[in-house]
């Protein structure tokens, strides 16, 4: 297909008074769809619905290790559920905090705990008379949001196909004892699906902060979530890089079954160092006398063991995949050779980064939404909301039916289209 740019003036005005004509055609179709989150579909939710079985008035409610799991105790979980999703971290068992539904909610919590309380005997942030965070961009906006909530200062670092650029990532931390942070999504990362070399990884690893108080905050939230069973990325585990590098209280690392079993009641736990670890469980005896434990049980029994993870994982799969792939498809179809907006091909995850010709972003979302079809704000994907080409889209294509996400592709190629017509005549 012809080049956006290389047509003339009068090739851009017919081109879009046809277009216009068929936005006005999906318009008055009155469509109402939300692709603005990553939720899994029912369908995918369906998946796991035998896991409300496990547990009955008949059940033996007792844990491996004696535990009743009906009473207060056991902060940290209990022994079957510390050995499953240890196996899901690559860690030892020792080595992990298991708490309740939400990743999202750990990471608040330890945000807050450095504020109010520091990190390993560390001045408190709050203290402290500037805290700066480093954030790759595009990112996981729920991340920003939370460091924007503490009035902590955002860097942007640029994304590359091997991870966030080290280098800016190593002169900043190394140079400025203010930066006490950085936010991570390493394997099929939001939005972009990338996942960070061996090389990243180690880098991140041998990390030299001016700092004593930095820390690595590695949400490893899609390291099951693979797309092709036989096409995946490999991600180095940090913890044992760390220890390799001698750096091992670097990070924290966190996970979630949000999207392996159910969203709203999975579990989630936290793997650290024995240090790290040590300091927060002081801090959650005051928090909590312990966490959802029937609920790690019932994971613990339906689940089994990583094998029986990864099947259920596999199915999930086969739901999600065939919707990357019909986005991809009219992506390449309508967009492809165009010139006005390229995107990647993920192996996992639950997103496709969109990049739009520059300032087109928030127009074309604007133009989708006046269709009937909601996306994620333009700019969510930056902190403070802000992108600074307004070029970055995130795509959530699970949730919609196929039916409705394949009018959704439609219309957003066409808003893309008009958009960027618009955006070319403007300078011709």
């Amino acid at each position: 297909m012809k080049s956006y740019e290389k047509m003339s003036k009068e090739e851009l005005e017919t081109l879009k008074k046809e277009l216009d004509k068929k936005y006005e055609e999906v318009k008055a179709k009155g469509l109402k769809l939300d692709m603005s989150r990553g939720k899994p579909s029912k369908a995918q939710l369906d998946i796991t619905a035998g896991m409300m079985d496990v547990l009955d008035s008949s059940t033996d409610l007792v844990s491996e290790d004696g535990v009743d799991c009906r009473n207060y105790g056991v902060l940290d979980g209990i022994k079957e559920a510390k050995r499953l999703f240890s196996q899901m971290a690559e860690v030892p068992p020792e080595k992990i905090i298991m708490y309740g539904n939400s990743s999202l909610n750990i990471m608040y919590d330890t945000i807050s705990r450095c504020m109010t309380h520091g990190v390993l005997g560390s001045t408190p942030w709050m203290k402290l008379d500037k805290v700066k965070f480093l954030c790759p961009v595009p990112g996981y906006d729920r991340h920003f949001a939370i460091t924007e909530y503490f009035g902590i200062e955002m860097i942007n670092v640029p994304m590359t196909p091997e991870g966030p650029d080290m280098d800016m990532v190593e002169e900043l931390v190394s140079k400025d004892d203010s930066i006490k942070g950085i936010w991570c999504v390493p394997k099929y990362s939001n939005p972009q699906g990338i996942t960070y070399s061996d090389e990243t990884v180690r880098r991140f690893a041998r990390l030299k902060p001016a700092a004593e108080d930095f820390r690595i905050f590695w949400d490893n939230a899609y390291c099951i979530h693979h797309l092709y069973e036989d096409d995946q990325d490999f991600l180095l585990e940090i913890l044992e890089e760390c220890e390799k590098a001698g750096n091992p209280d670097l990070v924290y690392k966190f996970a979630s079954t949000s999207k392996v079993s159910f969203p709203g009641s999975g579990v989630a736990f936290l793997a650290a160092s024995d240090r790290n670890l040590e300091e927060i469980r002081k801090q959650l005896t005051i928090q909590t006398i312990g966490h959802d434990k029937l609920n790690q049980l019932r994971h613990a029994r339906y689940f089994k063991d990583l094998a029986g993870l990864k099947a259920k994982m596999r199915e999930h799969a086969d739901i999600i995949r065939p919707k990357f792939e019909a986005v991809l498809e009219v992506l390449e179809n309508e967009l492809g050779g165009l010139g006005i907006g390229e995107w990647i091909k993920p192996k996992g995850g639950y997103f496709i980064s969109f990049e739009s010709m520059e300032g087109c972003a928030k127009k074309i979302v604007a133009k989708c939404k006046e269709a009937g079809v909601i996306m994620t704000n333009a700019g969510a994907t930056f902190p403070y909301g802000k992108d600074p080409k307004d070029s970055n889209i995130r795509i959530a294509p699970t949730f919609p039916t196929p039916e409705e996400l394949a009018e959704a592709a439609e219309l957003f190629v066409l808003c893309v289209k008009i958009v960027s017509i618009e955006k070319l005549l403007a300078t011709k």
